[in-house]
């Protein structure tokens, strides 16, 4: 595949390195003139000197023809115009962002970013796990259907252990998709699934419906 990379700083150059180690056509578009003859060095003649954002300089690097562009700068404001000027001038297939501030991420995806890589969000997933029961986090938020995917901590004096889901006053249209329990692998749940202190439950519910459904499980 053919893989443009804007930025070949500290997440560019071994993505790169990685890609070419793959067998995969790679180029590289960086600004600082030092940075590219640091790549060429090391990485062989893949780089240009260049601004990813601008769509002269992406079209001598013969964007049309890519496969994937990825944009790994540390400004999310250049990441997302590049991938913008990538998927909708010269049409590319897949685009990639490094996204700096995981507060950025829904609007990358609603500007037509299809993936986005967040190095604060992965940092925080193990740290999520030492975040006390009793707690309701914020997962995904489907607005142009009004849902939110939410993740419950149950603790250990909620009114829901021992009790299947059948016996829960879950909120009209909340759907839960996933129960994790520690040791287990994670299970759907259906009606007839006891719920225990610990668990962590993946469910869909409207907005609107968030306090109602954290009384179900986190109230006592």
């Amino acid at each position: 595949m053919y893989i443009i990379v804007i930025g070949g700083g500290i997440v560019g150059y071994p993505l790169c390195r990685a890609l070419l180690s793959e067998g995969h056509e790679v180029l590289v578009i960086e600004k600082d003139a030092k940075r590219c003859d640091y790549l060429e060095d090391n990485l062989g003649s893949v780089c240009i000197r260049g601004d990813g954002c601008e769509a002269a300089t992406l079209e001598e690097a013969g964007t049309a023809r890519a496969d994937i562009f990825v944009a790994t700068t540390t400004r999310d404001e250049d990441n997302l115009m590049a991938c913008q000027v990538a998927k909708y001038k010269f049409k590319v297939a897949q685009t990639i962002a490094l996204v700096n501030d995981p507060v950025n991420e829904e609007l990358f995806r609603k500007l037509g970013v299809d993936y986005t890589v967040s190095v604060v969000t992965h940092l925080l997933e193990p740290i999520k796990e030492e975040i006390p029961t009793g707690s309701l986090t914020h997962l995904l938020s489907l607005r142009d259907e009004g849902m939110e995917v939410v993740e419950v901590r149950i603790p250990q004096d909620s009114k829901a252990v021992k009790k299947p889901v059948r016996e829960l006053a879950l909120p009209p249209d909340c759907i839960l998709a996933l129960v994790i329990r520690k040791e287990q692998k994670p299970q759907v749940p259906t009606l007839d699934t006891v719920l225990e202190a610990g668990d962590r439950v993946i469910a869909l519910t409207r907005g609107e419906d968030e306090a109602a459904l954290r009384d179900v499980f986190i109230g006592s």
